[in-house]
């Protein structure tokens, strides 16, 4: 671009590489706090992430949001003899198996009104009618009949919450005993998008608990990363979507949020920007694992795709929203 363009590229840029997402971004809220004059900008443009698929090219406008917390039970120190003493003391597990299931039930609905997000947005659910997800080459089937009803699986992963079980246990599930354990702990994970009120999460949970004649179980203070979402129908969203659509011929993905969570909060609600996230893995890419990989087509019309935002960036600054005075480019290490 500076070559064709005499060395200009039509609009000022910044860079920010982020090299800590992996370990929950240390630093990066204070720092963006701390240094918020010299990244005003108009717009984030950022990569990270899969496309929805392989031969998709994706937009996505925020992620969701995600808090873990933890319900314990701690009844007595050790196990007692299950046969002289089963019907005579509580046991943890039990009474953790019931905390879990009157909060979502067996189905994947969640039971906490607290806990629950507010309506689908008209203009989230229009984006999303078109969306099919999963169907790729190593990927999970569906459970058609999981999670909230009357949404499609879309809406569920994108526009809806989900409260997750990720690890639980009592006694020694490896080499079980015939003894009632005296302690029980499950590990809950919340994925929210934005509306969700999840400042008020532990007591929307301790509320739900108690009413359910459960108070006996603990619940820990949650570790939280708040939701974003860029409006859909922002002129950043139809400038950027037509651009990608002009580079490769077809219309992109456009993904009112990531279904994962990402410190985009820093860049939405610290730095008060809008949004544009265009990932260049895919779903198999065998994320986090020692398989790790990139592929060469997706690459290339990567390559291909930015710099055609990037060209017509430079030529449609004028007809932009302008509220900073630059565009930031956020990225990270592959």
């Amino acid at each position: 671009m500076l070559a064709e363009r005499d060395g200009r590229l039509g609009f000022n840029v910044k860079w920010l590489f982020e090299m800590g997402e992996e370990t929950g971004s240390p630093g990066l809220a204070d720092l963006c706090a701390r240094e918020h004059e010299a990244l005003a900008a108009d717009v984030l443009i950022a990569s990270d992430g899969p496309r929805l698929r392989a031969d998709r090219t994706t937009v996505f406008l925020g992620s969701r949001g995600v808090a873990n917390f933890e319900l314990s039970l701690q009844l007595r120190e050790g196990g007692h003899h299950s046969g002289n003493w089963g019907g005579l003391l509580r046991n943890p597990a039990t009474v953790l198996a019931a905390a879990m299931a009157c909060l979502v039930d067996g189905n994947g609905r969640i039971l906490v009104h607290g806990l629950r997000p507010p309506p689908v947005p008209s203009a989230v659910r229009a984006a999303l009618a078109e969306i099919e997800v999963g169907g790729g080459p190593g990927d999970p089937a569906i459970d058609a009949d999981w999670g909230e009803p009357g949404l499609t699986p879309a809406e569920r992963v994108f526009a809806w919450n989900t409260l997750e079980v990720l690890a639980l246990g009592a006694g020694n599930p490896a080499h079980p005993v015939n003894a009632i354990p005296g302690a029980a702990r499950a590990h809950c994970q919340l994925r929210f998008v934005v509306g969700t009120d999840w400042r008020h999460l532990r007591e929307h949970v301790q509320e739900h608990l108690v009413a359910n004649g459960l108070s006996c179980v603990e619940v820990s203070a949650p570790v939280a990363t708040s939701a974003t979402r860029l409006d859909p129908d922002s002129p950043w969203v139809r400038f950027t979507l037509a651009s990608m659509e002009r580079t490769c011929g077809r219309r992109p993905a456009l993904l009112p949020n990531l279904g994962g969570s990402l410190p985009n909060d820093v860049f939405a609600d610290i730095l008060g920007l809008p949004t544009v996230w265009i990932p260049h893995s895919y779903p198999a890419c065998s994320q986090h694992a020692s398989g790790e990989h990139l592929l060469a087509p997706v690459a290339r019309e990567a390559l291909q795709l930015m710099a055609g935002l990037l060209w017509d960036l430079g030529d449609n600054t004028g007809s932009l929203p302008r509220r900073g005075v630059t565009p930031l480019l956020h990225t990270r290490p592959f």
